[in-house]
């Protein structure tokens, strides 16, 4: 998907977003299926990945879960494979003024935290795999808005919070339209066009140019 130039002007269509029952019912039965169903197809892979990551940091855990704030506000956890160690979350605190992205969201490149099997996993998108358990939960779907952390969210302006007025995605238009390239109001943008133009259709295209950025990253790290 091509890059956009910065419109923050947009505003979210509540009424159209309000009566998309149709729409609504049918995303969160594919999700379901195809949630539940990548799992067991995935299974051996997870297996490879959870190997390597217990290879690489035999005391850490394989799985790492953070608190996310999804839809409305609403706070749930999300898994990830572990791609940093173990003391990640405490580091930060020491790095955010290495931050490399403008806006409520951190990025950078060459961060420290960050183990060699977890820069491949991350790479290639893999140590996402595990949120398609939220998927299958219920706390998100497939496509849709990047999940925020809640520090993020206490530095949203009303017009950044019209991004928490759908579920969170595994992947979005974010995600294949350039990702850390990307600063936080594209992304933000990125977002707002995706609530107010979704539609099984378009969900079905982020989702295969999904694969293409897997098999062919972009700018992930």
């Amino acid at each position: 998907m091509k890059k956009r130039k910065i419109m923050k002007n947009i505003k979210v269509d509540e009424q159209k977003l309000n009566h998309q029952y149709g729409y609504r019912t049918i995303k969160r039965i594919f999700d379901f299926v195809a949630a539940l169903l990548a799992v067991v197809i995935l299974s051996p892979t997870f297996l490879i990945i959870a190997i390597a990551i217990k290879i690489n940091d035999p005391h850490g855990p394989v799985f790492y879960t953070q608190e996310r704030v999804g839809k409305d506000g609403r706070r749930f956890r999300m898994f990830k494979f572990r791609s940093m160690v173990t003391n990640a979350d405490e580091l930060l605190e020491k790095l955010k003024e290495q931050n490399e992205i403008k806006g409520a969201m951190f990025k950078m490149k060459n961060d420290p935290r960050i183990t060699s099997v977890g820069r491949f996993i991350r790479k290639y998108s893999l140590d996402e795999l595990p949120q398609l358990l939220n998927v299958v939960g219920g706390s998100m779907s497939i496509v849709g808005p990047r999940p925020p952390l809640p520090y993020e969210v206490d530095q949203y302006t009303d017009y950044d919070k019209q991004r928490l007025m759908v579920k969170p995605g595994a992947t979005g238009m974010w995600q294949v339209g350039g990702r850390n390239a990307l600063n936080f109001d594209q992304m933000v943008e990125l977002d707002l066009t995706y609530i107010n133009e979704r539609s099984i259709w378009l969900d079905l295209k982020i989702m295969f140019e999904t694969v293409k950025v897997m098999i062919k990253p972009n700018a992930a790290y």
